[in-house]
């Protein structure tokens, strides 16, 4: 062998040590020519074998799978309780385990004096407390901390930069005294009479104005820390009645693509939101139910406009669109079997009832287990729990 193949081999010899193993192989490997004869070639190695990382568990599955059947069941329940003490809120987060409670009416004895300590304290998850603050008639501060104009007077009479910062400082407000979700900003479109079910509770009769200042009062209220709900889908302001009285119906859903979707289909991407089902029947969509109970609703919520938050229906117990036609365990199945994430009656009370039909209803296969995990991952990450 002559010394110049000598050498040649050494410096190969180098070159893989140089390169190590891994490079070697990540390229081809140039061979001496006194092994393959005078035409050096590249010998392609063979390839070692691979192992794809483990991913990731996902901490809200990891969380859900430890927890009771019927207690993922009542994390997707949001109950009213009694505001002037914490004597029924111990007892439905304590004992029933709900996920969230409903403080309304005029009394604010669990609003001050950090009332809510011990109720959060005997709730394993973190709990959800919900207001109704929408500003004008629909308050539950302003005997606490003072007024806030209705929508229409805001929309009318402030900037949109105006009503951000007034929503920043209602929600800090609201934060302070142990709320973390409000039921606002109304994103119907409305014209009718100051008094009437909508009415001054709509930005505007404008979907390019109700979007912008609804979209700045969500805004003010995830800058204080609060999850805001628009409401009521697919619009209410549009409607043949009120819905606290009575069955009522909306235009076709071509005409709310039109108008009343249309703050839905921006809003839900400009940050975290929840959206509130109302129980509205739409002519061509729901089928004669409430869009609340309505998969076909939810289907265009999910689907046509792509949200993939936290949904809530308006109140199943004390309003008659849905109340005058199912008990309240019947509205409550309906509802999340449709596609809410949370069920939600003010009236507070029968949740044991509520519960043992849930669970015979998985039993049963009315009510599927993977639609539940489903909704109760939405609730944790919404609640930052996992």
């Amino acid at each position: 062998m002559t010394s110049s193949r000598v050498g040649r081999r050494r410096r190969v010899r180098l070159l893989l040590v140089a390169l190590g193993a891994g490079a070697v192989l990540g390229a081809g490997l140039l061979v001496p020519d006194e092994l393959v004869g005078d035409a050096p070639r590249l010998v392609e190695p063979e390839p070692l074998a691979t192992v794809a990382p483990e991913p990731e568990p996902d901490p809200c599955a990891v969380l859900v799978e430890a927890m009771a059947p019927r207690d993922r069941l009542a994390q997707l329940l949001m109950v009213g309780v009694d505001p002037s003490g914490p004597a029924a809120a111990l007892v439905v987060v304590g004992q029933d385990h709900v996920g969230g409670v409903f403080l309304g009416g005029n009394a604010t004895g669990l609003l001050v004096n950090q009332a809510l300590a011990p109720v959060r304290d005997a709730a394993a998850l973190p709990l959800t407390v919900a207001v109704d603050d929408e500003g004008g008639r629909v308050q539950r501060i302003d005997a606490l901390d003072g007024d806030l104009p209705s929508p229409r007077v805001m929309a009318a009479s402030m900037t949109p930069e105006q009503v951000r910062a007034a929503a920043k400082d209602r929600g800090a407000k609201l934060r302070a005294r142990g709320v973390t979700l409000d039921f606002a900003p109304v994103v119907d479109l409305s014209d009718q009479q100051a008094g009437s079910v909508i009415g001054d509770r709509s930005f505007s009769a404008d979907p390019v104005v109700a979007t912008r200042y609804a979209g700045a009062f969500a805004a003010g209220l995830r800058d204080a820390g609060l999850l805001p709900v628009l409401k009521h889908f697919p619009g209410h302001g549009s409607t043949s009645g009120d819905s606290h009285r009575g069955a009522v119906s909306t235009p076709p859903l071509d005409r709310l693509r039109a108008n009343d979707l249309r703050p839905y289909r921006d809003l839900t991407a400009e940050g975290p939101v929840a959206v509130m089902t109302g129980h509205l029947t739409v002519p061509d969509l729901t089928e004669g139910v409430p869009a609340s109970l309505s998969p076909h609703a939810y289907a265009v919520l999910r689907g046509e406009l792509g949200f993939d938050g936290l949904t809530i229906t308006d109140d199943l117990g004390a309003m008659r669109a849905v109340s005058d036609r199912y008990p309240l365990p019947e509205a409550v199945l309906l509802a999340l079997r449709s596609g809410a994430d949370i069920a939600f009656w003010s009236s507070g009370g029968r949740v044991a009832e509520v519960l043992d039909r849930l669970e015979a209803a998985v039993a049963a296969g009315e009510l599927d287990p993977a639609a539940v995990a489903t909704s109760l991952g939405r609730v944790l990450r919404a609640k930052s729990a996992c």
